[in-house]
């Protein structure tokens, strides 16, 4: 098989993406990812991203491919969890401090947090494209929302936590116990105490 070939199936295998530090690890020369931008059978949609012209640009993604310390947190984690239908304008990453993310300004909304913290509730979600990304589980998401410089939001706030307090998917316990490690118990219990 010749190297156009295998880009092209690599990218088939991965929804029509591929990036080119895949294909430096494959030890195939770059420059055929040019050739293959060159002749319309691939685009650049990022910085060392590629896709096939006919796939839907995945937002959530790229950034996760361009900036794999991320996290995707409070309201774009509520989205990728399926706690609201609203697809965020900006999307918010979180990182570790420490974390030099000077090339995303103006790009997300990023928010650092310690490391005892920035590990506490990872998992991974498909988008809504179908690939898979790292966001902040539901528990974890709602501590974050209530403990922000929007924590009094009630809008934003209160339909979240009553679908989660409705889903048959929720856990109690786990919620509480990242409330009293984010220090949001209190704030949270209330809440609770009216919804339940």
């Amino acid at each position: 098989m010749d190297y156009l070939s295998q880009i092209l199936g690599i990218a088939e295998e991965n929804k029509g993406i591929i990036t080119s530090s895949k294909v430096t690890k494959l030890k195939i020369p770059r420059v055929y990812l040019t050739k293959l931008k060159d002749s319309g059978k691939l685009q650049k949609i990022d910085t060392g991203i590629y896709a096939m012209p006919e796939v839907w640009e995945d937002e959530f993604f790229v950034l996760q491919t361009r900036y794999s310390a991320g996290v995707f947190s409070h309201d774009s984690a509520l989205f990728l969890n399926g706690y609201t239908d609203r697809t965020p304008a900006i999307i918010t990453m979180t990182f570790p401090y420490g974390y030099h993310a000077k090339t995303l300004k103006g790009r997300i909304i990023i928010k650092k947090a310690n490391p005892g913290l920035y590990e506490t509730g990872i998992q991974t979600v498909i988008t809504p494209a179908g690939h898979s990304v790292r966001v902040y589980s539901i528990e974890r998401t709602l501590c974050d929302i209530f403990r922000g410089k929007n924590a009094n939001d009630v809008e934003q706030n209160l339909p979240a936590l009553k679908k989660y307090i409705n889903s048959p998917a929720r856990n109690i316990a786990q919620l509480l116990e990242y409330a009293d490690k984010f220090r949001v118990i209190s704030r949270m219990r209330r809440y609770l105490e009216v919804l339940i």
